[in-house]
């Protein structure tokens, strides 16, 4: 290959590898320039980007490990909000707030569990186990209150899990970075971490290297189902209340944030700290539209368009 092209191609490389960042810069940029003197790059502003956009991140990071192993989960939303309200529930018949986070952890993994082994035993596709699950839970979630939110009265667990403060930097804020790093640590630099992205790269190679990959999947449905488990105690300390509506479409944001981090939809290729980058960014365009007024119809298209354009760009060429 001649050196000019050898050149023009590793450029063009290094641009989609960190396309994500180039994008989340240029709508900070765009942002900045058009709505700075609104507010928007105030420090307040900022925190509530990082506030509003925890719970996607925190779904971001486990769904990162399910579509690298090569799988889907689209039945997080409805799990949000099932834990949210088991949650809410448990304290509200008197049980302490610890009692009520364990609860509704468990929710999370009893939906991961069962997800899982309908995938990986039975070998139902991903797509259609977890979207009829979505279904089934939401209907749960509106049945099991009638629709009716569930108020939360508890001081040191909305602290804790929603409006909070620590040294004056958001408790969502602070949640959402320790398990970025959480994440990344073990995506990257743990056996279960190369596990998955070979689960997902080459299924039979994983296979006959000794990988167990059934279990593998399991395990990632298992965090997928913990982790919504985990964003739904975060929107009820956030709201101070628990509906059934919660996470309603969150999974199409965590999929977009996790495809726009560098993630292959494929499997085999994954990076938290870029689906971190995504989820921030989408929160950002959200955040940004609304400042400058445009109605919901409007902000649900240009968001689109940025996001089409952003995964367009990202996409690695034919070899």
């Amino acid at each position: 290959m001649p050196a000019a092209k050898l050149n023009a191609s590793s450029g063009l490389g290094f641009l989609q590898d960190y396309s994500v960042f180039i994008f989340f810069a240029l709508v900070i940029a765009f942002f900045a320039v058009t709505i700075g003197g609104e507010g928007f790059l105030t420090l307040t502003n900022m925190f509530n980007i990082a506030r509003t956009t925890a719970m996607i991140c925190i779904v971001a990071f486990a769904m990162t490990f399910v579509i690298a192993s090569g799988e889907l989960d689209l039945s997080v939303g409805s799990t949000t909000a099932l834990s949210a309200l088991t949650g809410a529930m448990v304290m509200d018949v008197g049980y302490a707030w610890p009692v009520a986070v364990v609860c509704a952890l468990a929710c999370g993994l009893v939906v991961g569990c069962i997800n899982g082994v309908l995938v990986t035993r039975l070998r139902i596709p991903s797509f259609l186990v977890t979207l009829g699950m979505m279904q089934l839970i939401r209907g749960i979630d509106m049945r099991v209150t009638y629709t009716n939110p569930v108020a939360i009265s508890d001081r040191t667990f909305a602290n804790l899990f929603g409006f909070g403060k620590l040294a004056g930097i958001p408790s969502l804020l602070i949640w959402s970075v320790v398990f970025a790093i959480i994440g990344h640590v073990v995506l990257r630099y743990t056996t279960f971490g190369r596990q998955i992205l070979a689960t997902g790269g080459n299924r039979l190679a994983a296979e006959y290297s000794g990988i167990k990959t059934a279990r593998i999947k399991f395990y990632a449905f298992l965090i997928s189902g913990l982790a919504a488990a985990l964003a739904g105690l975060l929107y009820s300390g956030m709201m101070r209340t628990a509906r059934f509506n919660f996470g309603d479409g969150m999974e199409l944001s965590v999929i977009a944030a996790v495809i726009l981090g560098g993630t292959s939809l494929f499997g085999g290729r994954a990076s938290i700290i870029g689906t971190f980058a995504g989820a921030l960014m989408i929160g950002t365009i959200n955040n940004g539209l609304i400042i400058m007024g445009l109605d919901v119809s409007e902000q649900m298209m240009v968001a689109g368009a940025i996001i089409i354009l952003a995964v367009a760009f990202a996409r690695k060429p034919a070899q």
